[in-house]
């Protein structure tokens, strides 16, 4: 499986384009990052790229695990994100919140 993988000098504009596009394209996403530094862009990054979803009819959650990875002969613990994807419904009647449904897909 591939990751995209984020550190701490990631621009999160960019991986959320990347996340866009991974979406978009209905390309299975998945994120590694190690680092409080790399997790926290990529939390940002996803919250960007939820708002260049959303307007299209598509929004996205993550779920995060923990997974002993080797960088450069050292064992490091990275936080890896699933990120799900949900076709939004639409609305039949504005100004009923129980049709705020979605469907999720994978």
């Amino acid at each position: 499986m591939d990751y995209l993988k984020v550190s701490s000098k990631s621009s999160p504009a960019s991986v959320a384009g990347a996340i866009a596009g991974l979406v978009k394209d209905e390309v299975p996403v998945n994120i590694q990052c190690v680092g409080a530094g790399a997790v926290n862009q990529a939390v940002k990054a996803m919250a960007i790229a939820r708002g260049f979803l959303i307007p299209t009819g598509v929004d996205i959650s993550c779920a995060p695990t923990f997974s002993d990875i080797e960088i450069g002969g050292e064992s490091r613990t990275a936080i890896r994100f699933a990120v799900y994807v949900h076709r939004l419904a639409a609305q039949s009647h504005a100004s009923d919140p129980s049709d705020d449904a979605y469907e999720v897909y994978a």
